[in-house]
């Protein structure tokens, strides 16, 4: 018999670990190739990894609630044959360790390396190779909080660390001064939370792990970002006939059901190559545009947390490839079958408020996206129409769009003039126009 490494797989850009959630089989249970023999959870997504081979699991490594790096060793099982194997996990190359004619004038001694008590409470993602140096250089969590990151969602990279130790190590130490002390700009930080007083009968529910993460990015998303939010009313009375005349035929033809938000999602994708300064992102002082259109698509779970999936390359989809791409991320989601690989890349995203029967919202923007927009109910309502013969009122479907945008680098004249260019494509819809 042979020993097999099971390794935890690459999932996608970004993601370099995962926390274990629950092991689905025990040691010395077999396992058949393909079968899924662990839960984990990322900070994209949760999602089940399988056993490419078929064996019997002689040893857990990882346990529930450990972390475990992409390409490390989770599990070791038993198979046919001889010798030791383990999978060939696609994992991106590590970051090579800093050369010595980098490091030379800023290393301390090899001495001092070892005799490093930093410790790191984990409210912030350290790669190990920074984490290395963090600790080397004797650099606090404190100290490692004031530096911009350039990496993804401003993580901190080796050369963001190895930039400050060589600024750092030319200047003398200084004490941190006490926060009521401070008179020079120092870098934002979030204000301590508040105390809130506990009564009697009040009932206390820890978050969950989505809801943390989710807290988070909603935090550094409106510090990050200044947010401006543009309104409109938009009559979509031939969308609402159009849907109608086509959804039975759809779902009779296709099996699956016809909603709006494939109709919104071409709409957007229009508008935005009309406006392709919306389709960017901000990287330090420069402007990333983007090349593919991935819409994001929030969408609310059972359990009352929130993703959002991404349709990828929506602007080369049809109506129909985009309403089969919808219903199977929404479907996804919803069951917990969502890869990590389903959540990254989004360059813009659309929130539908409107199905919780919500007018409006003011949506906050995800990182690294400028902007978003929300979708309002769709509502009978008496409107004023011109006609050749003057204004008659007539009852209209009405809907609210609110496009929220970041104000670093999209101005009103670019948020506004995209919003009104969603609001004419729907408006104008084709009653004509094929699925």
């Amino acid at each position: 018999m042979a020993e097999y490494k099971l390794l935890l797989p690459s999932m996608g850009e970004g993601v370099m670990e995962a926390t274990i959630i629950t092991w689905l089989f025990n040691e010395g249970d077999n396992v058949k190739e393909d079968d899924s023999v662990v839960e984990i959870a990322t900070d994209k997504v949760d999602s089940d990894v399988p056993t490419p081979v078929s064996g019997k699991i002689v040893k857990i490594l990882k346990q529930k609630d450990e972390v475990a790096k992409v390409g490390e060793a989770i599990a070791i099982l038993e198979i046919e044959g001889e010798g030791t194997a383990s999978e060939e996990a696609k994992t991106e190359t590590p970051a090579a360790a800093p050369d010595a004619e980098t490091l030379k004038t800023i290393e301390q001694p090899l001495q001092t390396a070892a005799a490093s008590n930093v410790e790191f409470s984990g409210d912030l993602y350290l790669s190990p190779l920074v984490k290395s140096i963090a600790q080397q250089e004797n650099i606090s969590e404190t100290e490692l909080k004031s530096i911009k990151g350039s990496g993804l969602e401003g993580r901190i990279t080796k050369e963001d660390i190895l930039a400050y130790v060589a600024n750092r190590g030319s200047q003398p130490a200084q004490p941190a001064a006490p926060a009521q002390a401070v008179s020079t700009p120092q870098p934002a930080v979030s204000a301590p939370a508040a105390t809130v007083p506990v009564n009697a009968g009040d009932e206390i529910i820890p978050m969950d792990r989505m809801r943390k993460i989710i807290a988070e990015n909603m935090v550094k998303a409106k510090q990050i970002a200044p947010h401006v939010t543009s309104f409109i009313e938009t009559d979509v009375t031939n969308v609402v006939k159009w849907r109608n005349k086509n959804k039975a035929a759809f779902e009779k033809r296709e099996g699956e059901k016809l909603t709006f938000m494939p109709i919104f999602v071409k709409a957007v994708v229009k508008a935005i190559q009309d406006f392709p300064m919306i389709n960017v992102s901000v990287n330090g002082d420069s402007i990333i545009k983007k090349k593919n259109i991935n819409i994001g698509m929030a969408t609310a779970l059972p359990d009352g947390n929130l993703i959002v999936p991404v349709i990828k390359n929506a602007d080369q989809l049809s109506l129909s490839g985009l309403a089969k791409a919808i219903n199977d991320l929404a479907y996804r989601a919803r069951n917990k079958k969502l890869r990590p690989e389903d959540t990254q890349g989004a360059t813009y995203t659309i929130s539908n408020v409107g199905s919780f029967g919500n007018l409006m919202g003011t949506p906050i923007i995800p990182q690294p996206q400028v902007a978003i927009l929300a979708i309002g109910a769709i509502v009978k309502k008496p409107a004023v129409l011109e006609t050749a013969d003057g204004d008659v009122i007539a009852i209209r479907n009405l809907m609210f769009m609110s496009h929220s945008y970041d104000h670093r680098v999209v101005d009103g004249s670019l948020g506004g003039m995209m919003l009104k260019h969603v609001h004419d494509y729907l408006e104008n819809w084709d009653l004509n126009t094929e699925i």
